[in-house]
């Protein structure tokens, strides 16, 4: 086999000619922050997720921030949350003075073990957090359930998972508040960004003003011909407005969603093809329940060797390899807080002590694949 004489990273987004033109044609209106295409990424956004609501913010991690913060969530509060996710997961539960309570992820889908979610529940808890991981949906149904019957709220981390769907549904268009992200290595970018979808026409228009420094109408529709320039404030809010160049490349990517995804799936199933029954790595497991998966990653679990000697011989050959996501129960400012330690989440930590994400993204050829797999392949035999 020949090394590849260029790098081959682990994601790279997927932007079209047709996207810089609607980014082009914004920056030529004259109107380039929050406005109406914005409005009608919003929209659109609803519409592909089948919710009455979508808001536009400038990143997942700020949606949850306000989200929290309309809530009302703070000290002497509980969020029930997986401890394999990103850090801006617990980063937000800490920052409002609440405390994450762990649960075990499954080694072979790495979501939340389920069943462990109402043994984790106290007087104090006030919400779940579930993670669609890599794109994969959670087993909703038992969360909703059990939501509804202890009167805490669930929300949905769907940064992974724009375009999965879950029992025929897509994520997104459940009861509850679902958050995705448009970061340059998820499925859909807007450079950065991020939007919330909800049932909640209330809470809708609180998180709004939250969004926006507590102003009730757009700058857009204040500036624009025949608007009043005047506004009130009656509660104070953030900056986390996405803006209209932001929205344009939304708009693009999202009409071309299926599309991406598509090749993401397929990308996977050759993965799955090539290294089924390869020894000393474990691949990601279907969950047992009805689900389309979007494939944001493809994460597998190196058992055969130690796992820094894998990645060095992923980039001997120029691939790209990533990390999701070092357990957040054993982050250094999390075990000072709330005295987390190795042992608390025995599947968590075996999974986490053995992930790599493979290169995924929907301009990878096919050749590619079969480079990545032949390496990976190639790596294990020596030591397996």
């Amino acid at each position: 086999m020949q090394k590849r004489e260029t790098f081959l990273p682990m994601s790279r987004p997927d932007i079209t000619e047709i996207e810089i033109r609607e980014v082009v044609d914004v920056l030529k209106s004259g109107w380039i922050t929050s406005g109406p295409k914005t409005a009608e990424f919003e929209r659109e956004f609803a519409r592909r997720c089948d919710a009455p609501c979508a808001i536009a913010v400038s990143s997942a991690t700020a949606g949850l921030q306000i989200l929290f913060h309309a809530l009302g969530l703070g000290p002497e509060d509980e969020v029930i949350t997986p401890s394999m996710t990103f850090a801006s997961t617990v980063n937000q539960i800490a920052l409002c003075g609440a405390k994450p309570v762990f649960v075990d992820c499954a080694y072979g889908t790495l979501n939340l073990q389920v069943a462990q979610v109402a043994d984790r529940m106290t007087s104090r808890t006030r919400a779940i957090l579930a993670v669609h991981f890599a794109g994969l949906p959670c087993d909703l149904d038992p969360l909703r359930e059990l939501a509804r019957k202890r009167g805490v709220v669930l929300i949905e981390d769907a940064a992974h998972a724009l375009g999965s769907r879950y029992k025929g549904r897509p994520i997104g268009s459940g009861p509850n508040p679902a958050l995705f992200s448009f970061h340059p290595i998820k499925n859909i970018t807007t450079g950065e960004g991020g939007m919330i979808t909800l049932h909640d026409p209330d809470l809708d228009r609180r998180l709004r003003l939250l969004r926006f420094h507590g102003i009730e109408r757009d700058a857009w529709r204040r500036y624009g011909k025949g608007g009043d320039p005047g506004y009130d404030v009656h509660e104070p809010g953030f900056k986390f407005n996405l803006t209209d160049l932001q929205s344009a490349l939304g708009l693009g990517q999202l009409r071309r969603l299926e599309e991406m995804n598509q090749r993401r799936r397929s990308i996977a199933l050759q993965y799955e093809e090539m290294l089924r029954g390869v020894g000393g790595i474990d691949l990601p497991e279907n969950p047992g329940y009805a689900v389309h998966h979007s494939w944001h990653l493809f994460v597998v679990k190196v058992s055969a060797m130690d796992r820094e000697a894998f990645m060095c011989g992923l980039a001997e050959w120029n691939i790209g390899y990533g990390l999701h996501f070092p357990p957040c129960h054993l982050l250094s400012y999390v075990r000072k807080a709330w005295g987390t330690c190795r042992g608390n989440l025995p599947d968590t930590e075996r999974a986490g002590d053995r992930i790599v994400s493979l290169p995924l993204f929907p301009t990878m050829t096919d050749a590619d694949v079969r480079y990545v797999a032949a390496v990976v392949c190639d790596i294990l035999k020596g030591v397996h």
